[in-house]
């Protein structure tokens, strides 16, 4: 689409959201610190559930307000920037996405603003592991890029169960192996294992006779490098989640967040969402978990900075040990060479990269919706409600007028997520609480863009460990607190199913 018309839907979505009929109570949304009385009536209006599934809501079609991307639907279709973002802060996009791309080598070297890598890595570059900006998937053939097994042991001392209950540290790492499993090496260190992975089948009867089969995955390490692991060591895999629409979620209201939570359950509709209460780094403070699975960071740039250390061996100015994951019996990665210039300041990858980098993160844009109207989107939408999935995946907000980047400002957004830990049941629990999610909880994922996945990364593999190998498998591995909308959705005919599976493809 060019230019303008991309200005002319964007004016449009504009209009609606501002023309949007005021009718709710006055009072509402009193915790928005950051809008007038007035302001607090329409977002309130506006952000209210939907009741008429007779065609779609104005702006649905825009699921990132006016940072929405109206370029044309293909493989790139998660790698554009906000459509709102001005000429400086598009060349600023395009660099950040040219260090988001970049492979980084070893120390040693002769191209000092590159090496760092390491010692010990998952992958040399971050668009590695985030395939197009996009999903990750489990292990194919020999290799594990584009996910990870996070590794941990439980608290070994009363100071780290103070800080573990405290939310001052995440997890304890295993002693010799650290916090994630690198299954690379450089020449000078040996890699620290090899992620396995098998399969158990189980077969779900739906009420109407259809059948679906679920696979069970079953992950290990094999070959480990540096000693027996523990009995006690946790596991936990994680493919790579895709990059659209991160800064929009960042600036959501902390508010809109916290009056979501019911972890008492005191309405009595079994959905009892948790704030993930995680340490922010920059500040010294606790903070709101907002990325990652088990919403354990709580801003773009602390999950930036963790990933370059942990998945890349890269230090920042946010974690600077230039070692990266390599713990203190690993000695010969501990003293291997590093990639840290003095003239450059802090980190291998200066604060100047790790800006940058951080940026184009938040700015990676959420594609429009595909034909929103639709008969069968809509009557899916309606099965969406009824089923009880708008109770966890929440709609619509509307972003804070407060927040850091000017394009994610005061905008209506439709990610289909509330941004709470809920309780999904055995069937999903990865046997590793992190911060204060249990083995069982799991942040609630956002929707937008997911129907689009076979488009951008070419799989259809779905949920923390990429089980799932299409939007119905996802569904039915729901348990715990949604566990009633899982039976609800098998309960649905064959037709009505076809219709929500398509509503959610069309996100």
């Amino acid at each position: 689409m060019n230019s303008r018309l991309t200005s002319v839907a964007v004016l449009t979505a504009a209009l609606a959201f501002a023309g949007a009929a005021v009718c709710v109570a006055a009072g509402a949304m009193d915790y928005r610190d950051d809008l007038t009385a007035e302001d607090r009536l329409r977002v309130a209006d506006v952000t209210r559930p939907a009741s008429d599934f007779s065609k779609a809501e104005p702006s649905e079609g825009l699921p990132g307000g006016a940072a929405t991307s109206q370029k044309r639907i293909n493989r790139d279709a998660f790698s554009n920037a906000s459509a709102n973002l001005g000429f400086e802060e598009e060349q600023r996009f395009k660099i950040g996405n040219g260090f988001f791309r970049k492979l980084w080598i070893a120390s040693p070297s002769s191209t000092l603003a590159s090496d760092g890598l390491g010692p010990l890595y998952n992958a040399p570059s971050c668009q590695r592991c985030h395939l197009k900006d996009g999903r990750g998937h489990p292990p194919e053939g020999d290799s594990a890029t584009t996910m990870l097994l996070r590794l941990s042991v439980p608290a070994q001392t009363a100071e780290q169960a103070a800080s573990l209950a405290g939310h001052r540290t995440l997890s304890i790492p295993d002693p010799v192996y650290g916090g994630q499993l690198q299954d690379f090496g450089t020449t000078q260190v040996p890699a620290e294992g090899r992620v396995t992975v098998s399969y158990q089948e189980e077969v779900f009867l739906f009420p109407d006779g259809e059948r679906a089969s679920l696979r069970k995955p079953v992950f290990g390490i094999a070959d480990p490098a540096y000693g027996p692991l523990r009995d006690d060591l946790m596991i936990s895999p994680r493919v790579a989640p895709q990059m659209i629409g991160l800064g929009l979620l960042e600036a959501i209201h902390p508010g809109d967040i916290t009056a979501q939570a019911d972890p008492e359950d005191r309405n009595g509709d079994g959905i009892s969402g948790r704030v993930s209460h995680v340490p922010d780094e920059a500040t010294g403070i606790t903070g709101i978990g907002r990325f990652g699975w088990k919403a354990e960071q709580p801003t773009i740039r602390q999950q930036s900075a963790h990933a370059f250390a942990g998945d890349l061996g890269i230090s920042t100015d946010l974690m600077p040990d230039v070692w990266g994951d390599c713990t203190e019996t690993q000695t010969a990665c501990r003293a291997a060479p590093h990639g840290e210039q003095e003239s450059q300041g802090p980190g291998e990858a200066p604060t100047m990269v790790l800006d940058l980098v951080t940026f184009y993160s938040a700015n990676l844009a959420v594609p429009k919706r595909r034909r929103p109207n639709g008969p069968d989107r809509l009557a899916g939408k309606q099965l969406f409600y009824a089923s009880g999935c708008a109770s966890c995946h929440t709609p619509k907000y509307v972003t804070s007028r407060n927040a850091e980047r000017a394009a994610h400002r005061f905008q209506l957004i439709w990610p289909y997520t509330d941004m709470l830990l809920h309780d999904m049941g055995e069937g999903l629990s990865d046997h590793r609480p992190m911060a204060n999610a249990t083995a069982t909880e799991w942040r609630t994922a956002p929707l937008w863009g997911i129907g689009l996945t076979p488009t951008v990364n070419g799989h259809s593999y779905y949920l923390h460990d990429g089980r799932a190998r299409n939007l119905t498998e996802a569904i039915l591995w729901h348990g715990g607190e949604a566990l009633a909308s899982r039976d609800a959705f098998a309960a649905l005919t064959r037709e009505e199913r076809a219709q929500l599976l398509t509503f959610l493809e069309s996100l």
